[in-house]
């Protein structure tokens, strides 16, 4: 009779810690930078942060390294920059604070955001909707930070700093919402 019970315990036990719809971690190519975040530790992160970039200083719109020169210029870095054919780099770690979110405030009121976010910088134009390859990496990226951290928050830029910025742009943002909270991703 105990070693039913033991055994029924043990069962739940490893139910309850288990994840239920584990999500493989993307695959990322590292873009190590030296501007534009700094060192944390200990940092609670409970937001994730969607961006829209393109690189508007002449040239291709959509090339990496001008946008990344771009960041330099500014001091300014996402966690993450999703490039055009679905490619994630990652460019500061989850652990350290990237800059990302500037002046901006959450629903909630609070400010200091890119102390506790992650941010996401999908490369696209003010005319141009985000690829289906950038939407479903996007979407798998999110779910693994979803699995990882206590996010409280997944939101647009334009979210935390209306008014000051509209991105990201062209983007459906319901039907995004709606993936990242699926069980499984088709």
């Amino acid at each position: 009779m105990k070693s039913g019970i033991k055994l029924l315990l043990s069962i739940i036990l490893l139910h309850i810690t288990m994840p239920v719809f584990p999500v493989v971690e993307p695959e990322f190519i590292p873009k190590t930078i030296n501007f534009g975040h700094k060192q944390a530790h200990n940092r609670k992160i409970d937001v994730i942060i969607i961006h829209s970039v393109y690189n508007a200083s002449g040239g291709d719109i959509y090339d990496v390294n001008l946008i990344i020169k771009q960041f330099a210029r500014y001091k300014v870095s996402p966690h993450y920059l999703i490039d055009r054919e679905g490619k994630i780099y990652r460019m500061v770690k989850d652990k350290d604070i990237a800059y990302h979110a500037g002046v901006s405030s959450l629903p909630d009121g609070s400010s200091g955001i890119n102390n506790r976010s992650i941010g996401i910088e999908i490369i696209t134009s003010l005319d141009e909707a985000p690829s289906a390859m950038q939407i479903d990496v996007t979407v798998k990226l999110v779910k693994h930070l979803l699995e990882k951290y206590p996010v409280k928050y997944v939101l647009r830029h334009s979210d935390i700093a209306p008014g000051r910025k509209t991105d990201p742009w062209n983007m459906n943002w319901e039907g995004f919402i709606k993936r990242i909270k699926e069980k499984t991703d088709e």
